[in-house]
Parts: structure tokens; C-alpha cells; sequence
């Protein structure tokens, strides 16, 4: 199953960016990914067929900043 989880906010929001994809991902996921704007894209994509989402992206979030 797929589908699109997005925020839309005035401060920061790659934490509950990742927290709101992490609920929202599913078993039998295969790749999740996960983009926020600041000055630059930040973005990133991992295999997540073998474990949570959250565990692939927890350090990886710390660093993107954007709304």
C-alpha cells in the first residue's frame, strides 16, 4: 500500500514530518522516503522492507531543516 503524507507550516516540521510518515507507513512497504524545503531540498529515500521507518530515518531527520 502507498500513499502521501505532507505538512504545510510556518516553522520547522521535519519532526513531525517523521513522525506523521512513520504512523501513516505500513508492512509489506518496500521503500519510504521523506523531502522537506528550506534553503535547499533535503531529501532521502530508504529501503524499509525489513524494518520501521522511523529507524531508518531518526539521525537523517535531525539534519533537514524547511517548512
Amino acid at each position: 500500500m502507498s500513499g502521501i503524507f505532507g505538512i504545510v507550516s510556518k516553522k520547522n516540521c521535519a519532526t513531525d514530518l517523521l513522525y506523521g510518515t512513520d504512523y501513516h507507513s505500513h508492512m509489506g512497504t518496500e521503500y519510504g522516503g521523506m523531502a522537506v524545503l528550506g534553503q535547499r531540498f533535503y531529501r532521502s529515500i530508504h529501503d524499509i522492507s525489513k524494518s520501521q521507518f522511523k529507524s531508518k530515518f531518526f539521525e537523517e531527520y535531525k539534519t533537514m531543516e524547511g517548512n
